[in-house]
């Protein structure tokens, strides 16, 4: 179709959008005044990793910015104590009130706490939607109570207001409603604290429920994904790709998060536990002892890991076969495998294995899979493709993300560009074609997309060459050394070597030129970076000597260490937040722990950015560029429709 025809097709749908000429004039005016908003306030963050309580609290403070404002409207006139219920009353309003509140049968003493608390909730909600537009409160407003609080937060009369607010308390606290309408205030003016959360990659791993995560960071009401690795690797586990379904099974058990899958997910273990139970009966497994405890006995945990990661290097092994382009022969490392020597070649170096007792492998044909981890592995992918809600997961994933955004001329992606070390981009074979550069993104975005409509195996494939390839732009490393640490000692065998990207990201001229690959400006653009952890302790920071990259994965998981950033993208310019550890909802209510994190300026602006000054503000001015040749034309079709 061509760009007049394309031109031609928007006229019509806008024509049945807007018919009459004072219905487009109102809406290009309406836009113009969008255009001279403020910017719309956007948190980035990055490598959650299943830690669902510390993002929660993160969530629900607004990365730290709504205590500020809960202190401004109060500071004043509450002393410590109730500003501390007030901000508990916003970030967990459900749990401050079964806390703190009179019980159900107090009747009137209990009435009287949920109307201070409705007020108090309601005020910090009319300080957050000060200059939110019309349409954005409307969206943020609850279907079920949405007229309720619209009537509440433009109450403007303080004559009879405490009345007023007691009388709909009484009214609703049958079926404790009133609880509910004080839950979707502070939910709402949470909500309305942030404009857009971007997470650029890795919910899962590590941490202890990866799921929760999810269904956190859906329930925003606006959020966007760059697919991180791990993503990849579970987004590849959800569609059935045998290899990843191991990985995940590995990595859960590894960590002792096994809950995950069985409480978030429903997924069986069963089959893994026996085929544990059965084959490695006898197997003290030291080496496979879960970093974290699990509900079942440890040594039977132990056991599990191993099982499943003999099965995800067997599968891998199968996998680099059937792909030569992937160049990673030198990588079928359970083909190297020596039994009963109980030695592995690796990079043409014998290695004794740490663990030699390995009942399922065929000396003769190391990578098949035994009859038991057939069976086993056919029960467990069978579950994966039938649990319902890792399927909304992986499909929300899929609709909400991409390999990179820009917002507001910061250009988002998880991992890396990948290149040589002279910094040019280098080349991967996909759908028979070489891409590089940003076609290596879209290439890749494009496999993602058909696999989640219709999964085949060479699509699966790519998924987990996504995960853990060499020129894979979420990994960005020669090598992911998992079969090393499982079955080497020697620790030079468990290096992985960083492309040059993360070097070069230093150099100016680098950047400069990746961030035009992109289309985004050089002397505004900002490359933002998670995947691999600032190391904090060790002084280094986020920020990149180039002065054009930053990377902001803070090691958020308490397995990395218990840091964690957000970059904040408002009208006044760019700030890094960082946080620290999280304590626990108890002590946030109990106590007033909060997460208050130390805030950094990376970028200031001389006057405020206006809407008009962003990428959002191009898409508004060519939809009243359309508008405007609406009107010229009048309301008579050149062509049918």
């Amino acid at each position: 179709m061509s760009d007049s025809e394309l031109t031609l097709a928007a006229l019509a749908l806008a024509r049945r959008a807007f018919p009459t000429a004072d219905a487009a004039y109102a809406e290009v005016a309406r836009l113009g005044a969008q255009l001279l908003s403020p910017k719309p306030t956007v948190h980035v963050v990055s490598d959650i990793h299943g830690e669902h309580e510390k993002l929660r609290h993160i969530v629900n403070n607004a990365s730290g910015a709504l205590r500020p404002l809960i202190e401004g409207v109060f500071g004043a006139r509450y002393d410590a104590e109730r500003l501390a219920r007030v901000v508990a009353l916003v970030f967990y309003p459900s749990e401050t009130i079964a806390r703190l509140a009179p019980p159900a049968d107090a009747g009137e003493e209990r009435a009287r706490f949920l109307t201070r608390a409705l007020a108090d909730v309601l005020e910090v909600l009319r300080a957050v939607a000060r200059g939110a537009s019309v349409r954005r409160l409307d969206r943020a407003l609850p279907s079920d109570y949405g007229s309720l609080l619209r009537e509440l937060m433009f109450d403007g009369a303080p004559e009879g207001q405490d009345e007023r607010l007691g009388a709909i308390v009484r009214r609703l606290m049958p079926g404790a409603r009133a609880t509910r309408l004080i839950r979707l205030a502070a939910r709402m003016a949470r909500d309305l604290a942030v404009d857009e959360l971007v997470v650029a990659g890795d919910c899962w791993d590590r941490g202890p429920r990866g799921d929760r995560v999810l269904d956190i960071l859906l329930a925003q009401p606006s959020v966007h994904f760059t697919w991180g690795n791990h993503d990849a690797a579970w987004l590849g586990a959800a569609l059935g790709s045998e290899a990843l379904i191991c990985h995940v099974l590995r990595i859960s058990a590894r960590y002792g998060r096994l809950a995950q899958l069985e409480e978030g997910y429903g997924i069986t273990l069963q089959p893994l536990e026996k085929l544990a139970r059965e084959l490695y009966a006898t197997d003290p497994a030291e080496r496979w002892r879960a970093r974290n405890d699990d509900l079942r006995d440890p040594v039977t945990v132990a056991r599990m890991h191993k099982a499943a990661a003999v099965m995800q290097h067997k599968l891998e092994a199968q996998l680099i076969a059937r792909n030569p382009s992937f160049g990673l022969e030198h990588r079928r490392l359970m083909a190297a495998v020596e039994l009963p020597a109980g030695m592995v070649t690796i990079d043409g170096r014998r290695h004794a294995l740490a663990d030699a007792v390995l009942p399922t492998v065929d000396p003769a044909d190391p990578t098949r899979l035994s009859d038991a981890e057939t069976a086993c592995l056919a029960r467990i992918r069978e579950s994966f493709l039938a649990s319902e809600k890792l399927w909304r997961h992986a499909r929300e994933l899929a609709r909400l993300g991409a390999l990179w955004l820009v917002r507001d001329a910061h250009l988002i992606f998880h991992g890396c560009l990948p290149v040589d070390e002279a910094g040019e981009p280098l080349a991967f074979e996909i759908d028979g074609q070489l891409a590089r550069g940003r076609a290596l993104f879209e290439a890749f975005e494009r496999v993602v997309r058909r696999a989640v409509e219709r999964p085949s195996e060479p699509d699966l494939d790519l998924l987990h060459y996504l995960w853990c390839g060499p020129r894979s732009p979420c990994f960005g490393k020669d090598r992911i050394t998992t079969f090393e640490r499982d079955f080497v000692q020697d620790p030079s065998t468990h290096v992985e070597v960083k492309n040059p990207y993360f070097s070069l990201i230093h150099e100016r001229a680098f950047c400069e030129r990746v961030l035009r690959e992109f289309g985004v400006e050089p002397t505004q653009g900002l490359i933002v970076n998670g995947h691999v952890p600032v190391r904090i302790e060790a002084g280094e920071s986020p920020l990149k000597e180039s002065g054009l990259a930053i990377t902001i994965d803070g090691a958020f998981s308490e397995a990395y260490g218990d840091h964690g950033y957000t970059l904040v993208l408002d009208a006044r310019g760019t700030h890094l937040a960082k946080h620290h550890h999280f304590e626990s909802v108890d002590a946030a209510i109990d106590s007033g722990v909060d997460i208050i994190p130390e805030v950094n300026a990376i970028r200031r602006f001389h006057e405020p950015r206006r809407v008009g000054d962003t990428e959002q503000g191009r898409v508004l001015e060519a939809r009243i560029s359309l508008l405007e040749r609406l009107i010229d034309e009048g309301s008579a079709p050149r062509v049918g429709g």
